[in-house]
């Protein structure tokens, strides 16, 4: 028995210094939203519509249907020479 639960505490051990090793970042990530309109020509990152397959297709700076990933609660906030961030495609 003394060998088996000096495994266990070991074993225990380790996984508790490899979690707290682990950075902040990596443990809790910040929750992510599409947000329209706002991706220059080539760098959205997904697809943006018809004729297009995914990322980095895109055909025009601001384009309504394109979407990059932003941090949630920040997208409408997002100021573009074309109008601010949509949560939905636009026009």
């Amino acid at each position: 028995m003394r060998i088996t639960n000096a495994t266990l505490a070991a074993t225990l051990a380790m996984a508790s210094a490899a979690a707290l090793a682990m950075p902040a970042e990596a443990q809790t990530k910040p929750k992510m939203e599409k947000c329209y309109g706002i991706s220059l020509a080539g760098k959205n990152d997904c697809a943006a519509g018809p004729g297009t397959s995914c990322a980095g297709t895109s055909k025009t700076d601001y384009q309504g249907n394109a979407w990059k990933l932003v941090k949630a609660g920040t997208c409408t906030t997002i100021k573009t020479p074309k109008g601010n961030g949509s949560l939905k495609p636009k026009a």
